[in-house]
């Protein structure tokens, strides 16, 4: 029973049916973590020539320390205690032998999941799982609320087989729906949309446009990933807004003839929203015939999307915001959501904060996603594995972890 570098092959014949496999413990993501100066190995704890467990670990030095990451943890049995013990100990040997400081992890396990009539996490039986990893040594950072970790620790996902549009709150129908009127289309773009791409997440990104254009050629490879833009069809969107002008117009015909003879404060509120509607479609139809005739496309929201298994995450997406009026990030999730729905069974869309409450500064980003029917969970959180005590005391007490790892 050892801990030994098993090859690609050896590797991917372990993930393929093991239940915690994710895109993080690929050789593609290895590959693009490559790219931003991490080293990697695939690492497999066998006994008698058979893996029992495995994973990708990034290694990187801050100063001259070294230390290893598994993103999304080990594939391996977390409620089996006596073999997480084992398996823990040969890990922390066969990085000693290395020189390395420590190992972090965030395993891709849920331990709880919102309850969204009362706003509580309800947690499962997987929360047992700390106190296996405390047990083994593995020491719990703090349960970050927001975004200040290596990845999001409350996590946004989406059955989507049997979706439908007419299950989502009236909010998110109603922008969905604006946007289809207003002639929004999903394209599937190449690699040279990604500048496009790129100015519209710019802003809340922290890495440059070639990060992205190497994510997207690596996982591109084999098929991996998907780049989706939105633009206008102002054509469309011409003839969406006359189409419903003439029909409110009737509509409003039908609720003046009611009040001449019948006057109700129902009936007026009825005729006062009507002609609210009109003026919207009248100042819609001035807006889609000046630019029916521009020649420029313009791009207003796009995605990348990442496919793995039976699943698909939005990786990032971004829009806008001269747009807003567009409904675009409405539009682009739903018609992700449709263009997938049919081959794979979850989407993931992503991180939310922790912070449930309508004060939270991210209040609308998880509104917006629980607006979609997403199921969130609380993610188990990262761990730090010391390997050599005083190294990792000395990198934790100088603040150089924290400032290698936290984020804003």
């Amino acid at each position: 029973m050892n801990i030994r570098v098993i090859s690609l092959d050896e590797f991917n014949a372990f993930v393929k049916n093991h239940p915690l496999r994710n895109y993080y413990q690929s050789i593609d993501y290895a590959k693009l973590q490559a790219e931003q100066g991490y080293e990697y190995e695939f690492i497999g704890y066998t006994e008698n020539s058979s893996i029992m467990a495995a994973a990708l670990i990034l290694s990187k030095k801050i100063k001259n320390v070294y230390y290893g990451y598994a993103p999304r943890g080990f594939l391996i049995d977390y409620t089996n205690l006596p073999f997480l013990k084992i398996f823990t100990e040969q890990l922390k040997q066969y990085y000693a032998n290395k020189g390395y400081a420590f190992i972090k992890i965030n395993p891709e396990i849920a331990i709880g999941k919102l309850n969204p009539k009362n706003n509580n996490i309800e947690y499962n039986s997987n929360y047992h799982i700390i106190n296996n990893l405390i047990t083994c040594g593995y020491k719990k950072l703090k349960s970050n609320i927001y975004f200040e970790s290596m990845l999001p620790r409350f996590i946004s996902v989406l059955p989507i087989e049997n979706y439908d549009i007419k299950k989502l709150s009236k909010n998110t129908r109603n922008k969905i729906n604006k946007g289809i009127r207003k002639g929004l289309i999903l394209e599937k773009a190449d690699t040279f949309g990604i500048d496009t791409f790129y100015n519209l997440i710019s802003d809340k990104v922290d890495k440059d446009n070639f990060y992205y254009k190497d994510k997207f050629n690596i996982f591109n490879k084999n098929d991996a990933i998907d780049l989706f833009l939105v633009s206008i069809d102002y054509k469309k969107y011409l003839l969406n807004s006359q189409y419903f002008y003439e029909k409110e117009l009737n509509n409003n015909s039908i609720l003046n003839d009611k009040i001449s003879y019948t006057y109700k404060d129902r009936l007026i509120n009825h005729k006062m929203n009507s002609d609210k509607l009109l003026l919207t479609y009248k100042n819609e139809i001035s807006e889609a015939t000046q630019k029916v005739n521009d020649k420029d496309k313009k791009y207003i929201a796009g995605a990348l999307v990442i496919k793995y298994d039976n699943r698909i995450k939005i990786d990032i997406s971004g829009f806008d915001r001269s747009f807003k009026s567009f409904a675009p990030n409405y539009f682009l999730h739903y018609a992700i959501i449709e263009y997938y729905k049919n081959d794979y069974k979850y989407v993931e869309l992503n991180g939310v904060s922790g912070n449930f409450n309508k004060d939270s500064e991210y209040y609308g980003l998880t509104r917006f996603k629980k607006g979609f029917n997403a199921d969130i969970y609380e993610y188990i959180g990262e761990f730090d594995l010391p390997i050599d005590n005083l190294k990792y005391d000395f990198l934790n007490k100088s603040g150089r972890l924290a400032k290698e790892f936290n984020k804003d």
